[in-house]
């Protein structure tokens, strides 16, 4: 499996968040429709997460809501 790390700052820290490229491709395309950057999308996809779960899992999670969205419409 193929994972790519991108770093970023996050609440002022340095920090890097490794996914597969189907998931960034996705947060991409999420960043330009919201048009936002992406350090503000993993932002906010942090301060939504419950303090147990991992950010690249919230991160995987947020995207297939997106998709999930997206294909019904909502």
């Amino acid at each position: 499996m193929t994972f790519v790390k991108r770093s970023l700052s996050l609440k002022g820290h340095r920090t890097s968040l490794a996914l597969e490229p189907e998931f960034w491709q996705v947060l991409d395309e999420i960043t330009e429709q919201e048009q936002r950057s992406l350090a503000g999308l993993i932002d906010l996809i942090d301060s939504q997460r419950s303090p147990d779960q991992p950010l690249s899992s919230a991160a995987r999670v947020h995207v297939i809501r997106y998709l999930l969205q997206r294909k019904t419409g909502q």
